[in-house]
């Protein structure tokens, strides 16, 4: 597998686009370039057994699962729908923006 080369940052505010979960919207908790997945807080949850331990009882427990990369997309900060994100470079910095508003990201 050749691993991801995305736009997609841990902190970014991302809209799901495909799925179960589609139109909603959550901040990203973590990316996996390898196996090209992010989890998303609020989004595609699962229930978990969780097993009981001395300190616990056992519960279900619910919790985010990991999404493909390609099920999201970038939120535009002014609007809020799903947008391409661009690159460019100021005061010797790359910086990223929304494509549709141009907008920092």
């Amino acid at each position: 597998m050749a691993g991801l080369k995305t736009n997609i940052k841990t902190g970014d505010n991302v809209v799901v686009i495909a799925g179960k979960d589609k139109g909603k919207t959550g901040v990203i908790k973590s990316v996996d370039t390898k196996n090209e997945r992010v989890i998303v807080e609020g989004v595609n949850m699962v229930k978990k057994h969780q097993k009981a331990t001395p300190l616990a009882e056992a519960a279900m427990v619910e919790k985010e699962a990991s999404l493909h990369a390609s099920n999201v997309m970038i939120a535009d900060p002014e609007t809020g729908k799903p947008t391409k994100v661009g690159t460019k470079v100021e005061d010797g910095k790359k910086v990223r923006f929304a494509k549709a508003s141009g907008k920092a990201l």
